[in-house]
């Protein structure tokens, strides 16, 4: 290895392929002291970055510790580093496992490198963070994890600032925003940001039709071709079962395609598994050849010869060795493990996954096909969200041995192309922030910090500075409104405000004026009609009306001579009229408007008929002829005398006078009022929105810190329960503080009490299962009962459990108190010192799938493993923690 005088190592040495520029950027940066934070495609090399830091760290003689979310994800790196640097070289760290604490490379869940950094015994497991140079935080974006999120903000904030911190991710929405809290939280900070991958990606969409593009060519888009379309105004149909592929028919597509290996996305673990046993019995499929089928046969006869028959489930065997195979949490460990290594060798073609696999385990394929596009959640049935959807859809594409990955997205009768170019054009959401403070977060800052100081270190939260974020956008609003207001105010100086109001008095009354006149008109035409239809019963032909209605449209009324009468429909009697316009009209009594006293003279009279062809049905109109147009000219039109009523009058005398007064106003000599009222309008909205802005502000930036409150309701509980004396941890505050849990309050009442004392180590391991465990499904049983020691002491332990929920409910605190029974006798049977309970057996006796029994067991274990450091606990306490450990931990746990 070359090193130069300034430890930069010799990249040409250290990686024998060309770095992309996002890497030589990143390890620029780091080598200039500064944190980074990456943020680029699954596959795009990001672990590169992190080597090179661990190089720099061995050739400089100091440490590195590499953090994962999951124990899976740490101890397939340490795997990996093994292999790269040697077994020596690195050690591991994940709660119950210990492995070469003090190797210069030390790989470990986020959880213990918070508790490290708290510096309680929990967190020393024999290192501290003395030596350490730098910190990896692998798949970052977990901040934003409602259980986890609190995790890997403390890790940040209270993470020493000489250390160097390298935080990588794939999936984070606001990558910038996350550089600039930490750059202030923890020290310089750089984003190196990349949308390069190395494989490109192309989607497909599969229904029983055929395996089609997603997208269009630019690949912004859904392919036009997928578009639903509607013929005539129906809406299109929703796609039937019948419509959906199976996935016997995605599988022969793939196949046919060469688009094998590919991970099968199930989030349903019952569906993974029929889906195995389905496939595998299909005898149409040969998804390997003779000598993928014989090295396969080999390599599975081998791994369960070399451990016990319980590590495969007896239905898996056999798809296994056709290269199908089942992988999520339901699975044993070791089994999931050889499916992995089988995969990573191309000889398993198809895995169907739930979405377990996303989280970091390094398992590519050439193709991923997602069979739903929704799954279930703790919020409902619910799409998937385009972070999400991008991390499934990122093992996708091998790198070095493909050049372009696929993701296979299926029909179902819920969602289709629509939703899947959606997310596959979509962006990743922001990161939020889910901190939330907890006992031993309480207790370990008021063990090394004063109040003041805690209060501070509170406000570097991701959510405060979210919330400062938002702030910032405030001040720039205010001083835009501000300046937009001055230019205002200087439009405005000669402007007396009393002139402007009583323009706008003068204004509103001519309003009013003008409404009650309308008003007034329309009372007068509603007694004049009636007494018009009156008197048309009685009225004589040559008669001068005046006309103007639905059948006469005209804008003004027009005088017209009643000709004739006709009969119209029913017993309605048409009028036959000859306009001033010389038109002839049929119309009714509702289009007369008046009736002058004139009446045309019998001579004209006589001249006057209507023409053949007009039509005799209302609204009928017909040009008069040419030797009757004089005639028409000369008809009177003396309207005004009836049309307007005398208290019509007077009111238009009043509106006259309004106008005149406003158009003698003086604020007209200072240029057009309506501009002038405008302008000082908006200056008194933008004083008002302005105020409201800065009351908002200053409400938000003297409230203090974002969680102080709740940590102030968290000191009281610990008040109440004697845990803290004022601000100072007790005796049982201490030991409290070791413990890492849901409720680190609820373990140390239940382990100080001294109820637990008296258990048996298998009693104990399954008392303490009980006070860790969230409630079960209801569908899930055992066969198995706890002893009546167990459910003794979990009894006498229920009145202090009330005890705690109603003073948490006082002080509006939601942590849950677990205290839950139903399967915890599986933890006692398994326990038993004599060990003859076998696995299959145990398996037999509950709903339980294997994979949730290990988990069951392994929380179990890790809170039996903190038992003897806790301080104050009894020593016959701590004798039987450590060996229900032992008891415990058999194959397969």
């Amino acid at each position: 290895m070359n090193v130069s005088s300034t430890s930069v190592l010799n990249l040409n040495t250290l990686f024998p392929f060309k770095l992309d520029d996002f890497q030589k950027k990143a390890i620029a940066a780091w080598d200039d002291n500064k944190s980074i934070v990456v943020c680029a495609p699954t596959g795009s090399g990001k672990t590169v970055i992190a080597e090179y830091a661990i190089h720099r760290a061995l050739v400089r003689g100091k440490r590195l510790f590499y953090t994962t979310p999951l124990k899976a994800l740490s101890n397939q790196k340490f795997r990996d580093f093994c292999s790269s640097f040697g077994q020596k070289q690195v050690g591991l760290i994940t709660g119950d496992i210990l492995i070469n604490v003090g190797a210069p490379i030390l790989v470990m869940t986020t959880e213990i490198f918070r508790n490290m950094l708290y510096g309680t015994p929990i967190g020393q497991v024999g290192t501290t963070v003395a030596d350490v140079e730098a910190v990896v935080l692998d798949e970052c974006h977990y901040l934003s994890d409602r259980q986890r999120g609190t995790v890997w903000e403390e890790s940040i904030i209270y993470c020493p600032p000489q250390i160097q911190l390298l935080a990588l991710s794939a999936t984070i929405g606001n990558p910038g925003e996350l550089t600039d809290w930490i750059d202030q939280v923890h020290g310089s900070t750089v984003l190196i940001n990349s949308n390069y991958r190395p494989v490109p990606l192309k989607f497909y969409f599969s229904n029983n039709k055929g395996l089609f593009p997603l997208l269009n060519k630019k690949q912004t888009d859904i392919n036009p071709r997928l578009k639903p379309y509607a013929k005539g105004k129906q809406a299109p149909r929703r796609p039937r079962r019948e419509d959906c592929p199976s996935i016997a028919l995605i599988v022969e597509q793939l196949q046919q395609r060469d688009m094998l290996p590919a991970i099968y996305l199930i989030f349903n673990r019952r569906g993974c598994d029929r889906a195995v046993i389905n496939l595998a019995e299909d005898s149409d499929f040969q998804l390997v050849n003779a000598r993928e089928a014989a090295e396969l046969s080999k390599l599975v006869d081998e791994f369960l010869a070399q451990n016990p028959h319980e590590a495969a489930r007896s239905n898996q065997v056999e798809p296994l060795k056709k290269g199908i195979a089942a992988h999520h949490a339901g699975i044993l460990p070791a089994w999931k493990e050889l499916v992995e290594r089988l995969f990573e060798m191309g000889l398993v073609k198809v895995v169907f996954a739930t979405s377990t696999l996303a989280a970091g385990i390094n398992m590519p394929a050439r193709t991923v096909v997602i069979s739903s596009l929704s799954k279930r959640s703790d919020d409902g049935h619910r799409l998937l969200t385009p972070s999400e959807f991008l991390q499934v859809a990122g093992r996708a594409g091998r790198r070095g041995m493909d050049t372009v990955g696929h993701v296979a997205i299926a029909q179902t009768p819920f969602e289709g192309a629509k939703e899947g170019a959606y997310l596959a054009t979509a962006e990743p959401e922001p990161l939020r922030s889910w901190f939330a403070p907890s006992y031993g977060m309480v207790l370990n800052l008021l063990q090394t910090h004063a109040l003041e100081e805690v209060e501070k270190l509170l406000e570097g939260s991701f959510a405060e500075y979210l919330a400062r974020q938002k702030l910032d956008p405030q001040l720039q609003e205010i001083a835009e409104l501000t300046t937009q207001l001055a230019k205002l105010e200087i439009e405005l100086a000669n402007l007396d405000i009393e002139q402007i109001s009583s323009y706008k008095k003068l204004k509103e009354r001519l309003r009013e004026e003008r409404r009650l006149a309308k008003t007034l008109q329309q009372q007068a035409e509603s007694v004049r009609i009636q007494e018009i239809r009156s008197e048309l019963e009685r009225v004589k032909l040559g008669k001068i009306l005046y006309l103007k209605g639905k059948h006469v449209k005209v804008s003004s009324p027009i005088p017209a001579v009643l000709v004739c009468r006709v009969p119209g429909r029913g017993k309605l009697i048409y009028l036959v009229c000859l306009a001033a316009n010389n038109r002839w009209y049929v119309v009714s009594s509702v289009d007369v408007v008046g009736i002058d006293k004139t009446t045309l003279p019998e001579l004209d009279l006589k001249n006057l008929a209507p023409p053949n062809d007009l039509p005799c049905q209302l609204g009928g109109s017909k040009k008069g002829a040419p030797e009757i147009a004089q005639i028409a000219k000369n008809l009177p039109k003396n309207l005004e005398a009836i049309w307007e009523a005398p208290e019509v009058k007077e009111q238009r005398l009043r509106i006259e006078s309004v106008e005149e007064q406003l158009a003698n106003h003086p604020l007209n000599e200072l240029g057009k009022p309506s501009s002038l009222i405008k302008r000082s309008d908006r200056a008194r909205k933008l004083r008002e929105k302005i105020h409201q802005l800065q009351v908002n502000y200053r409400k938000q930036k003297s409230r203090g810190s974002y969680y102080w409150q709740e940590f102030l309701n968290l000191v009281k509980v610990l008040q109440e329960f004697d845990a803290l004396g004022e601000y100072t941890p007790t005796k049982l505050g201490q030991a409290a503080a070791a413990i890492r849990c849901d409720n680190e309050l609820w373990l140390g009442l239940a382990f100080i009490s001294g109820a637990l004392d008296r258990l048996k180590p298998a009693q104990l391991a399954a008392a303490v299962c009980a006070l860790i465990s969230e409630p079960p499904k209801p569908d899930s049983w055992t066969n198995y009962r706890c002893s009546p020691e167990v459910i003794a002491t979990l009894d006498s332990l229920r009145q202090q459990r009330r005890k705690l929920i109603q003073v948490q409910h006082r002080y509006d605190v939601a942590i849950p108190v677990w205290l839950e029974d139903d399967l915890v006798a599986l933890v006692e049977n398994w326990a038993i010192a004599d060990g003859s309970l076998e696995w299959n057996e145990l398996c037999e006796n509950t709903s339980l799938d294997d994979g949730d029994l290990v988990r069951m067991f392994r929380r179990t274990v890790d809170v039996l493993w903190q038992i003897p450091q806790i301080p104050g606990v009894s020593e016959a306490l701590e004798q039987n923690a450590r060996q229900a450990v032992v008891q415990i931990e058999r194959f397969p746990i």
